[in-house]
């Protein structure tokens, strides 16, 4: 399956979202709509696909900012996320708005997914792996039938680093044991596209990652 991964990149924390649909398919779903919901939605219109979900891969403000814009003007697609981060999204302080003076809501979720969970969402089969450490309830999304696979990935694995654990209920440890538990094992090959910098391989972050790569130990 060709699955097409269309980044937006989001100011002011110059956060990642996607808008993701298959080869020949006019449905798509959007991972972490933040602070420029606009500029998503001229996309999806740009390119003349349908909004089927909106997914959280956690409930830090810069990847939920966008939720309720989206959700209105497409009040049909369901709002999904991890159950664990589940109170983050109508909670100023839990998704850290509050702290930078936002108090950003989101709706709450129309959908809670769990680790080991699958989904299809515009026609594209999702599994759900849980990834805590950055935040509590952290989930990413394995898209197994793309050639190569591709791992919708938030705030845990970026490119030569991982998610900040400094912010309440991270934890390194637990973020790096997720890491080397969960994503490992998939195909070198497997394009990782995360929540902040550019795309990279489950098999280059192994390799090279200096906090859980072979250079780290």
């Amino acid at each position: 399956m060709q699955v097409h991964v269309h980044r937006i990149e989001s100011e002011p924390f110059a956060e990642n979202s996607y808008v993701v649909w298959a080869e020949g398919s006019h449905e798509a779903f959007v991972i972490d709509p933040g602070f420029e919901p606009d500029l998503i939605l001229d996309v999806i219109r740009k390119k003349r696909l349908t909004l089927a979900a909106i997914v959280n891969t956690h409930g830090h403000i810069d990847h939920i900012a966008g939720n309720r814009a989206l959700k209105s003007a497409v009040p049909d697609a369901p709002l999904i996320i991890g159950a664990g981060d589940a109170a983050m999204l109508t909670d100023p302080m839990l998704n850290l708005s509050g702290l930078f003076g936002f108090n950003v809501t989101s709706p709450p979720a129309d959908r809670l997914v769990a680790d080991g969970e699958t989904l299809t969402v515009a026609g594209i089969e999702l599994e759900v792996r849980e990834i805590p450490g950055h935040s509590p309830g952290h989930v990413v999304y394995v898209v197994h039938a793309a050639e190569p696979p591709v791992v919708l990935g938030g705030d845990v694995l970026f490119s030569g680093s991982v998610g900040r654990t400094d912010f309440p209920g991270g934890n390194f440890k637990t973020l790096a044991a997720g890491i080397r538990a969960k994503l490992w094992p998939l195909p070198d090959t497997t394009r990782v596209f995360p929540g902040h910098g550019p795309a990279t391989t489950t098999g280059e972050e192994k390799r090279t990652n200096p906090f859980v790569g072979e250079a780290a130990r």
